[in-house]
């Protein structure tokens, strides 16, 4: 070989490789082919660029030179074989893609080169009409496609090859069209639906091939093919098993055993016309018939009245599923309509059966897990993330929504996902996600059947195969590793909004609902609020109205969530309110593009806002305040309490960029509003427990009082021109504010504390602090957009007659000198809040005497305590108020644990540090393990002491109040009693009960008290 040669060799080697060729030496044997030569003498030069393009180019030559081989005895062919590769056009292009993608159709066209004619005519698209096709099969095998009973066809292996040929010289067509498409994506359900019109088309030639067998061609029987799946749903794969079910019916006047008899071995000869091995051509595709009644074990053809009596009877769940998809695909087409006209009503039904929606989760479930573990990560169509993800999600929205709308009831799964997007089912970016989704894992399954016609979902692993797949996709570029990586993100994205959507709550809700009530129809809607315990059924179906009625997309929405959400809402104890609630609520955010989406696909969030609309007008109040607070509902993490650093943070933020102090004051009011409205929300959702909202709203509180004092020193200093501060402030926490133990209605108890700066003059100080003090309070208790602060400051030294507040040495000079055992009862509760730290510090050394006076508190002092806690139950309970239902100031209420818990303190914490405790529940623990209270007495006191702590707030949830003394009373009213139960998690109806339930512990409680706190 002369060295010229060996160049022009190796430059030949090198374009085919760069041109995606994997075996040159191979490709440079078939490019020297002779039959190829004939037809394409400068084959190197002309194929080897357009090779670039194809699936797997190795296989594209090969496939050539075999056709180039078979059309040598046919000038006519080989003339158009010539003119179609010489040309750098369109029927080039198709060829090369069908015979770089399929292995199994460059046989066929090898085989039946005179299919050249289809494969190369680009105007040989997709878009066939259905009869066209089936027109086409049945003149194929000889039968009159015109006849109503086309029996006049060809016989045995000469019809079924005969038919076979026609179907592949169709698929043909089919295939080089999609494989040469701009945008494949787009017209793959073009591509779907011509194969699925192609499989009713074939398999109407195999029944006229089934009758022509028979003698008397079936005369005595009409049968109706019903497609079933993909096929049914006109989405059908390249290679899929085509399932059907068979109808029959006896023409008037036969025998409808004979009719059955002849309608099974119609179905028998069909079946082997499809998929037997016999002939000479390959079979197409398994029928398959296992979605009949009773599956496999069932008669193979049953009359229309068989199937109906099954279905009203027997049917399990998936076969209504399945039923969905029913269309008529060959035979006698009024029959098959009949079937479809029998069973749709059924299908719409299928939904109120019991357990329906989570028979179909399971069954999801039941095939994931059925799929073999080494397949798990290559199952395109079984697996997670994968087909049957979108279908079963698809299928089980128009089940639980199309008996109310005939809009969402396509059999096609594109379709069907159009239609629940455009009703408002589906979020339009999860629809279009979805669908994206969809078709691209249908066009990869695809693109890997293709290759040797074969039934198959499973991604590919080898690298050959990879390779070809991911330049069929449209990844040359990508290669196979760009392939696999979109393959795992599209299976993530699936399976979220499969999560998403598959999962949603409100799926088993709608479907436990009478068509009737799904439909929001006036009177059945008024009949069913009043039956469910609204008062006013004729107002709550104007709010309705003014919800659902229109066209529009919120309306479309509104009507999927108000026939659950009424239900929802009369879970609490005041529905109409709750419909309202939800109505002003809709009204303000039912524009927004988050609200109705997030109710309808967001696992928890409608239900919860049902129930905190219909169980607190509070949490109401706070929602239509805030509006965009309604996302809280949907993550748990959001209803959780903030910290106090978060917090201590947000506050720094706010007062560094504030200007002004009203405005300053008013932001961090709102930053605590928005912490009561989290905190109620969390409160009657139980996601906290009563113990850890009153944790958040003092955190809150904390908050709030440290940003106003840093607020109102700045303001003081700011009056007298001053650069620095003349005294050092503190701010000290009484009370139920010092204990940690804040409810909604809670005022903040304080004491203000000053240490004037050395050198400065005693008078300025004190001036400085008091300036620094009102302000305090008057910027968080005035009057504005913000919910009030009340500080209050009675707890000082000497009352309300004292000074606003008092300098530490005069603290030390008063405590010395004049406290009362009042005055060291409630220093049990202080806690520095706000201010100097070191301040407070010296201020806790200066009263831990006086609250945990070594050796206990002084006999007079015991009798001080009980004689001032007498005078109180005595002088300070409201006139006319039963003492038994006062939770505060009663038998057994707040006041009494507190002061029970409070005078163990005075007598022992200086012996037992866990005493030394501002919080009462901590307090009781600790007497209890110290043994200086019965376990069960303490159990007692702790169960009256948490039980009306959390009946006072409920008491402002319930009505929406923070202020006033109706918080302190529980209630006798009967609907205030009911809501206030529902509020503390009794269930509905329960008012009596928890009437009960308070007054024994109560009573419990008091025995206690009357036996430890008074001896």
């Amino acid at each position: 070989m002369s060295s010229a040669s060996t160049g022009r060799g190796a430059s030949l080697a090198g374009r085919l490789t760069r041109v995606g060729v994997a075996d040159a030496p191979r490709a440079e044997r078939l490019l020297a082919d002779a039959a190829l030569l004939e037809v394409a003498p400068d084959a190197a030069e002309t194929l080897v660029p357009a090779l670039r393009e194809v699936g797997d180019p190795d296989e594209a030559l090969l496939a050539l030179a075999k056709i180039a081989g078979a059309v040598r005895r046919d000038a006519a062919l080989r003339d158009l074989l010539r003119d179609v590769l010489a040309a750098d056009g369109p029927g080039r292009a198709r060829l090369l893609a069908v015979t770089g993608a399929s292995s199994a159709l460059g046989n066929t066209l090898a085989a039946h080169p005179e299919n050249l004619r289809v494969v190369a005519d680009p105007t040989a698209g997709t878009a066939v009409p259905a009869p066209d096709v089936r027109a086409e099969l049945l003149t194929a095998v000889g039968a009159d496609p015109d006849a109503h009973v086309p029996v006049a066809g060809l016989t045995g292996g000469a019809g079924t090859d005969a038919l076979r040929r026609a179907y592949r010289t169709r698929l043909l067509r089919i295939a080089a069209t999609d494989l040469t498409v701009e945008d494949p994506l787009s017209r793959l359900p073009g591509v779907a639906a011509a194969l699925a019109d192609l499989a009713g088309a074939a398999l109407e030639g195999a029944l006229a091939v089934a009758r022509a067998d028979l003698d008397d061609h079936g005369r005595d029987v009409r049968l109706a093919v019903i497609g079933m799946g993909k096929a049914g749903g006109r989405e059908l794969n390249y290679v899929s098993d085509v399932d059907v079910v068979y109808v029959a019916e006896p023409v008037d006047g036969a025998d409808e055993d004979a009719a059955l008899v002849a309608g099974a071995r119609l179905a028998a000869g069909l079946a082997r016309a499809c998929a037997s091995p016999s002939g000479t051509e390959p079979a197409l595709w398994p029928v398959d018939a296992a979605l009949r009644p009773e599956g496999k074990d069932g008669p193979l053809v049953r009359t229309l009245a068989s199937h109906r009596a099954y279905y009203d009877r027997w049917a399990k769940t998936w076969e209504f599923q399945a039923l969905l998809k029913a269309r008529p695909l060959a035979g006698d087409p009024a029959l098959g309509q009949a079937y479809v006209e029998a069973t749709n009503p059924l299908v719409w039904r299928a939904v109120t059966r019991e357990n329906f929606v989570e028979d179909s989760q399971a069954m999801r479930r039941r095939v994931e897990q059925h799929v073999p573990r080494a397949e798990a990560d290559r199952q395109l169509k079984l697996g997670v993330g994968g087909l049957r993800d979108v279908e079963f999600t698809v299928q089980l929205l128009q089940l639980v929504h199309g008996r109310a709308d005939e809009t969402i009831r396509s059999g096609n799964t594109l379709t069907a996902l159009a239609a629940l997007a455009a009703g408002g089912y589906v979020g339009r970016d999860h629809a279009a996600q979805l669908a994206v989704c969809y078709r691209w894992m249908r066009m990869m399954e695809h693109r890997i059947q293709l290759h040797r016609l074969q039934r198959t979902h499973l991604v590919p692993t080898a690298d050959a195969d990879l390779r070809r797949l991911s330049r069929t996709m449209g990844l040359r570029v990508e290669g196979p590793e760009g392939l696999l990586d979109r393959w795992r993100q599209t299976r993530r994205d699936v399976r979220r909004l499969h999560e998403e959507l598959f999962y949603r709550p409100l799926l088993p809700a709608t479907a436990r609902l009478s068509a009737e009530e799904a439909t929001l129809a006036p009177e059945a809607a008024r009949a069913r609020l009043a039956a469910i315990g609204y008062r006013d059924p004729a107002g709550a179906v104007r709010h309705i109205a003014a919800l659902s009625d229109g066209v529009s997309r919120r309306a479309s929405i509104q009507r999927q969530l108000l026939p659950v959400m009424l239900g929802w809402f009369a879970e609490g104890a005041d529905p109409d309110g709750g419909l309202l609630a939800f109505r002003r609520l809709s009204d303000q955010l039912g524009t927004t593009h988050w609200y109705l989406k997030l109710l309808r696909d967001s696992g928890t969030a409608a239900q919860r806002l049902a129930r905190v609309l219909s169980t607190s007008r509070y949490v109401a109040d706070a929602l239509s305040r805030s509006p965009g607070s309604v996302t809280w509902l949907a993550d748990d993490a959001e209803l959780e309490p903030r910290t106090a650093d978060r917090l201590a943070a947000e506050a720094d933020a706010v007062l560094r960029r504030a200007d002004e102090p009203v405005p300053a004051v008013t932001a961090l009011r709102a930053l605590r509003r928005r912490e009561l409205a989290r905190t109620a929300a969390a409160d009657v959702l139980g996601v906290v427990t009563s113990t850890r909202a009153s944790q958040s709203l003092t955190t809150a509180a904390d908050t709030v009082l440290a940003g106003t004092l840093r607020v109102a020193e700045a303001e003081a200093r700011a009056e007298r021109g001053l650069d620095t501060s003349p005294t050092r402030l503190l701010v000290v926490a009484m009370g139920r504010l010092g204990g940690r133990e804040m409810g909604y209605s809670s005022d903040a108890d304080v004491l203000f504390v000053h240490d004037p700066v050395p050198g400065v003059e005693p008078r300025l100080a004190q001036e400085f602090a008091v300036s620094a003090a009102t302000r305090v309070r008057q910027l968080l208790g005035s009057v504005g957009p913000e919910p009030t602060l009340e500080v209050d400051a009675d707890l000082r030294p000497e009352g309300r007659n004292g000074p606003l507040t008092r300098s530490f040495d005069a603290h030390v000079e008063y405590y010395g000198r004049w406290s009362s055992p009042w005055e060291s009862q409630a220093l049990l509760r202080a806690r520095p809040v706000a201010g100097d730290t070191e301040l407070g510090e010296r201020f806790v050394a200066l009263i831990d005497p006086l609250r945990y006076p070594e050796g206990g508190a002084d006999p007079s002092v015991v009798r001080e305590v009980r004689r001032i806690k007498a005078r109180v139950e005595a002088e300070r309970l409201p006139r006319g108020v039963d003492p038994t239902r006062h939770l505060k100031l009663g038998r057994g209420g707040i006041a009494d644990v507190e002061w029970t818990a409070q005078l163990l303190q005075l007598q022992h914490a200086h012996a037992v540090p866990a005493l030394r405790t501002t919080s009462t529940l901590d307090a009781l623990a600790a007497a209890s393990a110290a043994g200086l209270l019965d376990e069960q007495d303490a159990r007692e006191l702790r169960e009256a002491w948490e039980l009306a702590s959390r009946l006072r707030d409920a008491n402002v949830l319930w009505t929406g109040r923070a202020a006033g003394a109706h918080a302190d009373v529980l209630p006798h009213d009967r609907q205030a009693l009911a809501g206030v139960a529902r509020v503390v998690g009794y269930p509905a109806g329960s008012g009596s009960l928890l009437e009960e339930d308070y007054l024994r512990t109560a009573r419990r409680a008091r025995a206690v008290v009357e036996r430890v706190f008074y001896g």
